[in-house]
């Protein structure tokens, strides 16, 4: 055959493996992080523990899970994610499987408040997020949102699972399961299949272009120069860092609370265990459908809308669960609220490194991240507080619906363009 005939091997982009194999971390450990829900009443019940104490458990949890975000996010901008997973995931799994021994509230804080705290930060939603970021350049939005989408899925497959697990098995033993099997697939995608930067491979992210490159900086810059990325201490001068702060506080007490108590919650109502456990599944499933609007709708309309967006429907949901509870206005919440649930977050990586480039974009969404979660983890102890004291979680509803309402105008008043250092 001549040579101008033969044909070069097609070799799939690397970066879809990395995609795929966040997908499948991502899948599992959304089966972990959501089991606090199906695990709440159980362990209550065995131990007599109130709300507000396993609820200040939670608060723990995210508390150390988002502070070591900012510490990670640092490891993964310096060495790159894969021994940040590997060490993680140490230990996640040492956390969820000594939860499986545990005899008193204070072993649940150290095991689970702060063991599998720290670990989860290596193996979440956010690092994912920049990961992919770093590998896709065209459709970045769509990419995100695939990997993403392993959360949803897996929320909406395992959490069923789990409930009925615990129910024949108990919450000891699923607990241990939860940590084996993490601690075996997360470790081997890492050390298989995670990279960090295309340039190690030395390839370019999928769609750049030399040209594209010097286009866009000519766009993005009023001078035509390419403009320089900014550090924390360049992005904390600019106003519209600090909005999209206090976004992601608002938008991480509003999710968290709503995850954590949306079992007890309904079953307070005469809701079965199993059926709300379907239902905290279907909200994972409608999370799914979230990003997968919201990813690509970003990379034509921006980030803003899409985020906007999410808190009017919350505005509306909160309204609609102080008024009415009955399983029709239960099942709307879980669906509804899930399909907001996880909208920023393949969209922070994606607003941060418009706004600031991508060189730190590690360390900045890390930093956003971390007040996103330690706010969930608080406004999941205020309502588990708030229960105790008033025996309903209407003023927690209440103050949540405001808190949406700030958020709204707060997103829409950050100036989604390329930042200059001052």
């Amino acid at each position: 055959m001549p040579p101008e005939e033969i044909k070069p091997k097609i070799r799939l982009f690397y970066g879809w493996y990395v995609l795929a194999a966040g997908f499948v971390i991502l899948f599992f450990n959304a089966g972990a992080r959501f089991s606090i829900g199906v695990m709440f009443k159980p362990m209550i019940g065995e131990f007599g523990w109130s709300r507000a104490a396993m609820s200040l458990g939670f608060f723990l949890y995210m508390t150390f899970f988002a502070l070591s975000l900012t510490v990670i996010g640092r490891f993964y901008d310096r060495y790159g994610p894969k021994w940040v997973i590997v060490i993680s995931t140490l230990f996640l799994s040492m956390g969820y499987m000594s939860i499986s021994v545990i005899n008193s509230l204070w072993h649940f804080y150290i095991c689970y408040g702060f063991l599998a705290a720290i670990g989860l930060g290596g193996t979440s939603l956010s690092l994912m997020a920049v990961v992919i970021s770093k590998w896709f350049e065209k459709g970045r939005g769509l990419a995100t949102s695939l990997a993403l989408s392993g959360s949803c899925l897996g929320q909406f497959v395992l959490v069923p699972v789990i409930t009925i697990f615990v129910l024949h098995s108990g919450w000891r033993a699923t607990h241990f399961f939860l940590g084996l099997i993490m601690l075996v697939l997360n470790i081997s995608l890492a050390l298989a299949v995670i990279k960090g930067d295309p340039d190690r491979l030395g390839q370019k992210p999928f769609g750049s272009s030399n040209g594209d490159k010097e286009k866009k900086s000519k766009d993005e810059s009023p001078s035509g120069v390419d403009p320089q990325d900014l550090g924390l201490r360049e992005a904390m001068r600019t106003y519209s860092f600090w909005l999209y702060f206090v976004v992601m506080f608002i938008c991480g007490s509003g999710d968290f609370l709503v995850a954590t108590h949306l079992i007890p919650f309904v079953t307070d109502h005469g809701i079965s265990a199993t059926t709300a456990g379907h239902m905290l599944a279907w909200y994972g499933l409608m999370s799914l459908g979230g990003i997968l609007i919201a990813g690509p709708a970003s990379d034509v309309i921006g980030t803003k809308i899409p985020i906007a967006c999410t808190f009017v429907m919350r505005v509306f949901l909160f309204l609609m669960v102080i008024k009415y509870q009955n399983l029709i206005s239960f099942y709307i919440l879980a669906l509804a609220f899930g399909f907001t649930h996880l909208v920023t977050a393949p969209l922070t990586p994606i607003l941060i490194g418009r706004l600031y480039g991508f060189s730190h974009i590690g360390l900045l969404s890390g930093v956003i991240f971390t007040i996103h979660y330690s706010a969930g983890g608080f406004w999941a102890y205020v309502g588990g507080l708030i229960f105790d004291r008033t025996g309903s979680y209407r003023l927690a509803f209440i103050l949540s619906a405001i808190m949406a309402l700030i958020a709204f105008f707060g997103t829409l008043l950050i100036r989604e363009k390329r930042h200059q250092v001052a």
